[in-house]
């Protein structure tokens, strides 16, 4: 790695965390797709795979946000451990009853038990935010960093849990997702040297970050996004399945994965120019005109290659997203500040999970390429209708951690002096 990247590990700890996030992210790109490709292969039912995507990620949209609220409050240890825990007795109870041939009803409510799933990656950011808070310039890289390692969660895990639930069992692959988390929380949470302290209550404990205005905004164009990204899983594999090929829907995404962990790389080297909400802007804009080839391409290679490019767009436009956040919350707010970004974009992967499936179903896999066009057009509308609302919140700072002077401050060449 060149020097940005190595000078944000330069704090005690920091591999050890980021690694335990990459373990526990794996069910961010295993469980939803996981669930698609089980059902469908067991039932041979898209709409009912979809459906029991988007029942997913409903339950995480509503739930995240609350877990993440008394991790700010009680600290990641003490509500992790318990959450995972509901996730994975979930996951287990629908991969039995799957097996059991069970009514319909029984899987939506496993699938909303597994809404519990914390929300890794604003956890890992929590992190990185104490260590770096100091140097807006290893602030970046660092979260350009984990955008990357977003993607690479994206490459591995469609290919994992699509590849174990055709060549293996129907189930292999949601199981899988369920072991990585439960190991991931464990390791994260067992190291307290980084974790960043709870906040007690105080009279601004009660309202809700998504009151602020500019959060609203990013929310709703990661609604948006998330519908993009929703509903171009279910059209991929859905595609390739019509072409005799749906063991290589996992490639055809790692592709789409591939280009946006590739342009993740290159950005967190970069000095970012020009404002936030004019970064974000243009990343939004470039994201929905990037989803006009997929809907001209008539075989998988052609649709690698345009999602190859489409995912040039995704990581700078999400690392610009965070920057923003950071400056829209107060401090004592940004685990579920980041987690609203997260449940906005899972309710819009529920919505295109959905809508995707059913258009599947109706009027075939080449057709549903239209909800990801549409789904991108909804969000820059929503972007540029609300820019004049990115404002940093006047409580951004918040109360100073009284553990912060053991990382220090960092300068522009990422040299570490200690503050009393």
């Amino acid at each position: 790695m060149s020097s940005p990247y190595r000078a944000i590990f330069t704090a005690p700890g920091t591999k050890a965390f980021s690694a335990a996030g990459l373990i526990g992210r794996m069910p961010l790109s295993m469980l939803g797709i996981g669930i698609v490709t089980m059902i469908s292969q067991v039932t041979g039912r898209y709409g009912l795979a979809g459906a029991l995507a988007a029942a997913l990620a409903l339950s995480g949209a509503a739930i995240g946000p609350q877990i993440s609220r008394l991790v700010d409050r009680y600290g990641q240890r003490r509500v992790l451990r318990p959450a995972s825990a509901v996730t994975v007795l979930s996951v287990a109870a629908l991969l039995i009853a799957v097996r059991a041939g069970s009514p319909d009803w029984v899987y939506f409510v496993c699938a909303v038990g597994a809404g519990c799933t914390p929300s890794m990656g604003a956890m890992v950011r929590a992190r990185w935010s104490r260590i770096h808070r100091g140097s807006p310039e290893l602030l970046h890289t660092a979260y350009s960093f984990e955008s990357v390692v977003d993607e690479i969660v994206f490459i591995l895990g469609p290919i994992l849990s699509i590849g174990l639930c055709t060549a293996w069992f129907a189930e292999a692959g949601p199981l899988l997702a369920a072991v990585f988390l439960g190991t991931g929380v464990l390791l994260l949470t067992a190291q307290h040297a980084t974790e960043p302290p709870p906040h007690p209550r105080d009279r601004l404990s009660d309202r809700s970050v998504l009151r602020e205005p500019g959060l609203l905004v990013v929310t709703g164009v990661f609604v948006g996004t998330g519908a993009l990204f929703g509903a171009v899983d279910v059209a991929t594999v859905a595609f390739a399945d019509e072409r005799g090929h749906k063991a290589l829907a996992s490639l055809v995404l790692a592709t789409y994965a591939l280009g946006s962990c590739l342009a993740g790389l290159v950005f967190g080297l970069m000095t970012p120019r020009g404002t936030p909400t004019g970064r974000f802007l243009l990343g939004i804009a470039l994201m929905t005109v990037s989803m006009i080839p997929p809907l001209l391409v008539g075989n998988l290679p052609f649709l690698a290659v345009a999602l190859f490019f489409s995912g040039l767009t995704i990581a700078p436009t999400m690392v610009t997203a965070m920057g923003l956040i950071e400056g829209l919350v107060p401090r004592t707010k940004l685990t579920e500040g980041i987690t609203w970004t997260s449940t906005g974009m899972a309710v819009g992967v529920a919505a295109g999970a959905s809508v995707a499936g059913r258009v599947i179903d109706s009027h075939g896999a080449s057709a549903a390429f239209a909800v990801p066009a549409a789904s991108a057009v909804l969000a820059v509308a929503v972007a540029f209708l609300g820019y004049r609302r990115l404002m940093p919140a006047p409580e951004r700072e918040g109360p100073r951690d009284e553990h912060d002077g053991q990382y220090g401050t960092h300068d522009k060449q990422g040299r570490t002096e200690g503050v009393a």
